[in-house]
Formats: structure tokens, sequence, C-alpha cells
């Protein structure tokens, strides 16, 4: 089987909003799809089963989805999708909103939506989660953010318990001091102006690991 085929298809970014008890938490996803439009619409979301989010969906119920846009700050994309609400307190440190109960990025996002979970369907690494719109809200007028714009102009990755992680040959990797985004290949051929895609700092921050 050539799985490779399956890159071709079109996937979205996703800020996933919940509550653990009373604390905001969520993480980034890039599969939320529209099921179907009659009523009160029903959408389809896929979670990894280790995702703290899953647990906290799992316990109330309801969950919210941001869509991003390109213009969504990249630092938001790195503290929801390459941490643990275990942990970490996902929401701190950028502006956010409740809708319908639920936390949502705040900035220079496309839309909202608040859905209400029907069911789960639990494959080998994932559930898909069914839920109903409880409600909709627009958000700004620009490009929504794609999983390819993510992956070939931010030069953003995939975590491993994503749908759509790709393993890769092993590169050089250098972390940001600033915001910990990862930087896999040669960093020296990288013009001396180049900056770290996710908090914008200076090259000088991405250290060599190893």
């Amino acid at each position: 089987m050539d799985k490779s085929v399956l890159w071709k298809l079109s996937y979205g970014m996703y800020a996933i909003g919940t509550l653990d008890d009373e604390r905001p938490t969520g993480c980034i996803v890039n599969t939320v799809v529209q099921i179907t439009s009659v009523g009160d619409p029903i959408i389809a979301l896929s979670m990894n089963k280790d995702n703290f989010t899953y647990e906290a969906i799992k316990a109330t119920g309801k969950f919210s989805v941001s869509i991003l846009s390109e213009k969504t700050n990249q630092n938001i994309i790195a503290k929801l999708g390459f941490s643990s609400g275990r942990d970490t307190d996902k929401f701190e440190g950028f502006d956010f909103m409740y809708f319908d109960a639920m936390p949502i990025v705040k900035e220079n996002v496309c839309g909202y939506i608040a859905a209400d979970v029907l069911s789960m369907q639990e494959t080998e690494t994932h559930f898909v989660i069914l839920a109903q719109v409880s409600d909709a809200m627009k958000g700004i007028d620009f490009p929504p953010m794609t999983y390819q714009y993510y992956h070939d102009v931010i030069k953003g990755k995939a975590p491993k318990n994503a749908p759509t992680y790709r393993e890769e040959v092993a590169k050089d990797r250098y972390v940001c001091d600033v915001c910990g985004y990862v930087y896999e290949g040669d960093l020296t051929a990288e013009p001396e102006n180049f900056v770290c895609p996710v908090c914008k700092q200076a090259k000088s921050h991405l250290k060599k690991q190893g």
C-alpha cells in the first residue's frame, strides 16, 4: 500500500477548546469535517486516544472549534499543539474568550463552532467524535489556514499523535530557546535574516541539539 497517496487529502488547522472541570484546556487538530447540514449540523472530529483534550471532552460532552486563519499567531499553535493539558495551562499567554461556555481563541480566527457530543467511534489510535453544532459565529474575513500552508509555508510539523504525522529521515535539529520551535535541516543554508517562524526571533535563538 502506498500510504503517501493519503497525503493528497486536504486538511485544515483548528484549535479545539473544552473544560477540565472549570479550567480551560484544548489542543490543535487538523481533522474537523461537516457531516450534515439539515437542522443543527453534525460535524466529526478526529482525536488521538492519548490526547488529554479527548479525556476532557468525554467528561464534559462539549467542545469548541476555532477555525484558524493564515494570520493566527503561531505561538498559539505551538502552545496548544506541542504541550499537554495534563500539566500545562494551554490558554495562558494569549487572548481567549468563552463561546457557549467553551474556550475559544480570540484573535485572527475565521469562525467559531460550539458542539455537543453525540457519539464516539473508536479506531486503533483515534476516536472519531460525532457532535451536533449548538452555535456558530463568524470571525475575520481571511483565508483559513490549511495544513499544507502550515507545513509548506510556516514549516510546521505534526506531532506523532496526529493522523498526518510523517516519519522523516534524521536531520540536524535546532530548537528555539524562546518558544521551543524545532527546525530540522541545514540552518546554515538559511539567510542571515531568517527568523523563527513561530516567535519571529532571530536565527541566533535556534540552538543545535546533539
